[in-house]
This record gives structure tokens, sequence and C-alpha cells, in this order.
């Protein structure tokens, strides 16, 4: 997938029949936070219209294309906590990494913070996940320290990052 091609892609709310998908692809993501069927299954279950987390796929707007490829590029999972997001999770599928899905995916997220009124978005990454942390500092994230030993199978730390809204 060229960098030209990114227009073709789109950011959407997670659906029940994304979970397959989105298993598929954080299962082959060695950084990724792995979650239970059960976990995502919850994460789509919305009690009086209201829901503290959100999930967002990014997707071919395509149908030749995703006909070719699997639909689903990446998705990103967040949770609302007083005033702030927590940026849980997020993936993009290994043939499309680079190419800014991930850039995608986060802007969507501040975006719906920012429309919330929230005050900042903040996460941990892996030490080690160098292309990770280049996008985040991208965006505009800054580094707040670390959490020593916070990652397990490898051990590692996780640095903490905030984006202030």
């Amino acid at each position: 997938m060229s960098s030209g091609s990114l227009n073709s892609v789109k950011i959407r709310q997670a659906a029940p029949a994304d979970i397959v998908e989105m298993i598929r692809l954080e299962r082959a993501a060695e950084t990724a936070a792995h979650w239970s069927e059960s976990q995502y299954q919850a994460l789509m279950q919305i009690e009086d219209g209201k829901t503290s987390r959100v999930a967002l796929v990014a997707f071919r707007d395509s149908p030749a294309a995703a006909l070719r490829n699997p639909s689903v590029l990446g998705f990103l999972v967040a949770h609302h906590v007083s005033g702030e997001w927590e940026l849980e999770n997020i993936v993009v599928a290994p043939g499309v990494r680079g190419v800014g899905v991930g850039s995608l995916l986060v802007r969507d997220l501040i975006d719906r913070a920012k429309q919330n009124n929230s005050e900042a978005v903040f996460l941990e990454v892996r030490q080690s996940n160098t292309a990770a942390r280049a996008l985040y500092e991208k965006l505009g994230f800054e580094s707040l320290g670390y959490r020593k030993s916070y990652y397990i199978s490898p051990l590692e730390d996780a640095i903490l990052y905030r984006k202030i809204l």
C-alpha cells in the first residue's frame, strides 16, 4: 500500500463483526496488548447509549481493495477517564505499517477527545517500541517519565506520554 492510497483509508467505530479481524491483527503484533475475545465483545456493549470506551477501525473504502486484502487495516481502543482519554491498544497490519494508518487512528481519537471537551490523551508504550514512540512524538505527545518493569514477556519499562488538548 503506497502513501498515495492512504486516501482510500477511512476510520469508523468498530462493530462486533470486526472482532475476529481485530484479534487476528493483535495476535500478530508482539507489542500489542493481548485481550480475550470476551474483552473485545465487552467493548461493543453500550448501555443506555453511553460507554467509557471507544474502539475504532481503519478500513479500505474501496470494495475491490477489500476483496484482495483484509478490510481492517488497524484498530485503536481507548478509555475515557475523568476528562482524559487513555490509549489502551493500537495495532496496524504488518503490510501497511509506516504509511500513516496509525496516525489516522490516533488523530481520530484526538478529534473525538476534543469534541468531548477532554483535557488530554495519555498512553504508555514499551521503551523498545521506537516506531510507536516516533509516531506519538510526531503527533505532539510529550514524554512524562516511565514505569519501571511495567511490561512482562519480556520485562521492560513503559514510557508515559501525554498530549494536552
